[in-house]
């Protein structure tokens, strides 16, 4: 067999792919199996890669071949222009891996414009606004009732995953895009809002259990809420200094904590609790249980209503991070390709592609590259989505 011939690429669109991928060269030589030199060989026009070399480093790094051929590299909108700031992540300088999941975003927002437009259906707007000198518990308040979720609806879920489910679909309703994304470290980012309008975007991390994922996206659609009334601003164009940052993050947490358990709900729970008994872990986590949120979230629902106080709430915060860090790591459920794609891209979203190609406005192609999904599953894709309307239609009545 022939050698593989070599391909003259754009060196410039090279070097500009692997940065703007965020990878350095060690980590790519290491993937496709070559020297560091090699690699910058490349960047610097000294070499040519062959036709594997550079079909490698196009599936590495997720871009399509023909890009690395151009004349000149690509003028992107900097991701960082696009998400909420994040504690902890430094705008421009995210992980490859959560600017993969940015860039899948970013694109599945794009294709439900383009679907919602092609079938001639209006746009869902979020009319929820929010401002930092509002009280916090105003802001839950307000989006408690847009959730349209009842305190006894939420008494009477039976498990974790009913809960994330109905929390899931009272933000979708509110005209809130709602994905999951894998393979991000929790360490680096549990949730994230893309701050563009109309069809906003709250995405959870998949390794998030699913007892913290109602928090988060309630918490990430504060976030949304403050954009609206230009309170906030996308990472790229923040100002703010830690310190003045930490205080909008835990007027998003306290409202969100509202959101989730109302003043009625927590009077309920707490009946005959009195605080002076202490705020141990179990006692917040029995708490939690009771409505389906994370123990987390309790705590900081009940140190936002001066049920604990800022030093309980350390001593609790410190306690249950020392719990967590003794726990297993959480192993994944088996998942069917029909649901892993659901969980990624959303209800509304999968409901649309399969609308656009049952009208003949999109091809069959087109949408397996949208859900990730094969053709094959499409046929379980529109039973399950219509299972999942009907079961939704019958907890609403």
């Amino acid at each position: 067999m022939g050698q593989s011939p070599n391909l003259p690429v754009n060196p410039d669109v090279v070097r500009w792919a692997r940065e703007e991928s965020g990878y350095d060269v060690e980590r790519v030589a290491r993937r496709l199996a070559v020297k560091e030199e090699r690699v910058l060989a490349w960047e610097r026009g000294q070499r040519q890669p062959t036709q594997r070399q550079i079909e490698a480093l196009a599936r590495f790094l997720h871009r399509p071949l023909g890009i690395f051929f151009l004349a000149r590299p690509p003028r992107l909108t900097p991701l960082a222009a696009e998400y909420r700031r994040l504690p902890g992540v430094q705008a421009g300088h995210e992980s490859p891996e959560l600017r993969l999941a940015l860039r899948a975003m970013i694109d599945r927002r794009e294709r439900a414009l383009e679907l919602i437009d092609e079938l001639g259906e209006d746009v869902p707007r979020l009319s929820l606004r929010a401002r930092l000198s509002e009280a916090p518990e105003a802001v839950g308040v307000r989006l408690r009732a847009a959730s349209a979720v009842t305190i006894d609806s939420q008494l009477a879920w039976v498990t974790l995953g009913q809960a994330w489910a109905a929390w899931r679909a009272a933000a979708e309703s509110m005209g809130v895009l709602v994905f999951q994304f894998p393979r991000v470290p929790l360490e680096e980012v549990r949730g994230l809002a893309l701050l563009r309008t109309p069809l906003p975007v709250v995405a959870i991390n998949s390794k998030d259990g699913p007892e913290s994922r109602g928090f988060t996206l309630f918490h990430e659609i504060v976030h949304l809420m403050l954009a609206a009334a230009r309170e906030e601003g996308p990472a790229l164009e923040e100002r703010r200094t830690a310190r003045e940052w930490m205080n909008v993050e835990r007027f998003a947490e306290a409202a969100a904590s509202h959101a989730l358990v109302p003043e009625e709900l927590l009077r309920r729970i707490l009946s005959a609790e009195v605080s002076r008994q202490g705020w141990d872990v179990e006692r917040v986590r029995g708490l939690a249980r009771r409505v389906r949120i994370s123990p987390l979230a309790m705590a900081t629902r009940l140190r936002s209503s001066g049920h604990m106080s800022w030093p309980q709430y350390h001593a609790w915060r410190e306690a249950w991070d020392d719990v967590v860090s003794k726990l297993p790591p959480r192993k994944g459920g088996f998942a069917t390709p029909v649901e892993t794609a659901v969980s990624r891209a959303g209800q509304p979203f999968a409901a649309l592609v399969i609308e656009a190609l049952s009208a003949n406005r999109i091809t069959s192609t087109d949408a397996a590259r949208y859900l990730g999904l094969k053709f094959e599953h499409f046929g379980d894709l529109s039973d399950h989505l219509r299972d999942a309307k009907a079961g939704r239609a019958q907890i609403d009545e």
